[in-house]
This record gives C-alpha cells, structure tokens and sequence, in this order.
C-alpha cells in the first residue's frame, strides 16, 4: 500500500476505535512544517499506531529517519505493522519505553520534533532533548487547546523564553463535530 492509503485506513478506523491521531486536520500543519523546514531527523514522542509518523516519514527527503518513542509495546506492534504497510518501515525506527527515560539518553542532533505523549510532560520532553536541538529546529505540540491547562507550563516555555519563535495553529475537528484543537509549532532561534 501507499503510505496515504494506510492513512486512510487509521483515518476510517480512528474514531470508531477511540484513538486520538493528530487527522487529517491538524496532520495538514505536520506537513506544512516537514515542507518548509526540510528535516532529515525528526523525534516523535507517541507514537500510538504510527499515523503521524507515516504522515512524517512520507515527506522525508531519501536517508530522512523518523525515530519514535511509544511506551506501549502493543500500540508498537501496530504501530511498526502500518510502517511496513506503507513501505516506510526503512525510515523509521521505535524506541519502546518511558520518554522520560528514553528521551536523556538519545545521542545525535533532530530537526524536527512532535510531542504528541503526557501532555504534563512536554516541558519536560522538551528540556530533555533541547541540547539536540540546532538553530532552525522545528518542535510540533500537539493538543494545546484542549489539554491548554496541561501544557501552560510549556506553551509558557517555548513563547517566552527567547529560545523559540512560536506559533499556534488552530483546526477544525478531524471527525464529527466537537471543538476541534491546536498545535504550537515553535522554531529554535
């Protein structure tokens, strides 16, 4: 299969079974950044069943690697099954555990970050890996409006520090009706 087929394949499936993918709507804002800012490393904290690392990976230039973070050795599998689906399990690889273990002892530089996990943790994630970050890396949050209490700490962070020009973007429900929700994309200055 194509990757955007195994996209629309998560898509039919996300909301009958509960999963809380980034869509289509929101994914759009992934692609955007991955566009514009041309990664070739890019870190995924959460991984789920691997639909936003598909939406990455698919828009990478050829040796781009995408390496995810999934605490859940089952959303793994699946995760790892939809990469061979889409003909991308070449580049992508999983780390299985805990990010707040996992993320201190990563090596190397990245590009481009999503943290889409523990939102009381993004902050932390963030602190964690920002001495692999290089000027011009970009870093995605995902659910600022409605985790918006959760994620103040870092939403706080990356607009005031002086570190990140930051910015919000807003979008419609991916399903159904509902209040739809947000990413914070913040560049490294």
């Amino acid at each position: 299969m194509k990757p955007d087929e195994v996209l629309a394949s998560i898509e039919q499936i996300a909301p009958r079974q509960g999963l809380p993918i980034i869509g289509p709507k929101r994914g759009a804002f992934l692609d955007e950044a991955i566009e514009k800012h041309r990664p070739t490393t890019v870190l995924e904290v959460g991984t789920l069943v691997g639909y936003s690392a598909i939406r990455m990976a698919r828009h990478l230039r050829d040796g781009g690697r995408v390496t995810c973070v999934e605490l859940s050795e089952e959303r793994a599998r699946t995760a790892r099954a939809n990469f061979e689906r889409a003909g991308l399990s070449d580049r992508i690889e999983i780390i299985l555990g805990d990010a707040r273990n996992v993320l201190p002892t990563l090596k190397g530089n990245f590009d481009m970050v999503f943290f889409d996990a523990v939102k009381e943790d993004y902050l932390y994630y963030l602190r964690s890996i920002e001495g692999l970050l290089r000027r011009g890396s970009v870093v995605v949050a995902d659910n600022v409006k409605s985790h918006a209490d959760e994620v103040a700490p870092y939403l706080d962070y990356v607009r005031k520090s002086g570190k990140y020009s930051s910015t919000y973007r807003e979008a419609p429900p991916n399903f159904g009706n509902g209040p739809g929700d947000a990413v914070e994309i913040s560049v490294r200055l």
